[in-house]
């Protein structure tokens, strides 16, 4: 099977690796996110701006991601009402498989390039509204597909 979301990286021998060593690595790529978020906070600003003005307009705010990634843009759309006191459906969360797959994975899921769209659709998704991928590799093809056919109907996307 050939892999399409997964990367080699520095980790690929946990299991043979001393506990604290883990710690300290995982610590380590910690540290590297603040730096990671200060190098991108103009296209976060652009994204907050041009989402706040869609919402302005009656707009909706969608996450779509697979696995992980999927399931925390679920769980931030649903803290946004208790937290900010908006309506129930102005954030959305979407994960690749259905919302089955937020505690049980749906495997391959991710790989199908068409279904983002169709999920977004069922929303009746508009030019008012955004949509943001999540997803960590930056290649996933459920959230590439999504925000491509979104950008194909001049919806905003991040």
């Amino acid at each position: 099977m050939e892999r399409t979301t997964e990367k080699d990286s520095h980790y690929n021998n946990l299991e043979q690796m001393p506990l604290l060593q883990i710690l300290e690595s995982i610590n380590r790529e910690d540290q590297t996110v603040p730096l990671a978020v200060a190098k991108a906070l103009p296209q976060i600003e652009a994204l907050a701006t041009a989402t706040a003005a869609k919402m302005k307009e009656g707009g909706r705010l969608f996450y779509i991601g697979a696995g992980t990634s999927g399931r925390l843009g679920v769980v931030d759309a649903s803290e946004c009402p208790p937290t900010f006191g908006v309506p129930f459906d102005w954030v959305v969360g979407i994960i690749a498989g259905g919302d089955g797959a937020i505690r049980k994975a749906v495997e391959f899921a991710e790989d199908d390039i068409e279904q983002a769209w169709l999920d977004l659709k069922a929303f009746d998704i508009t030019e008012k509204d955004v949509v943001v991928g999540i997803a960590a590799s930056g290649t996933t093809p459920y959230v590439i597909g999504g925000l491509k056919a979104a950008n194909a109907h001049n919806i905003v996307t991040g």
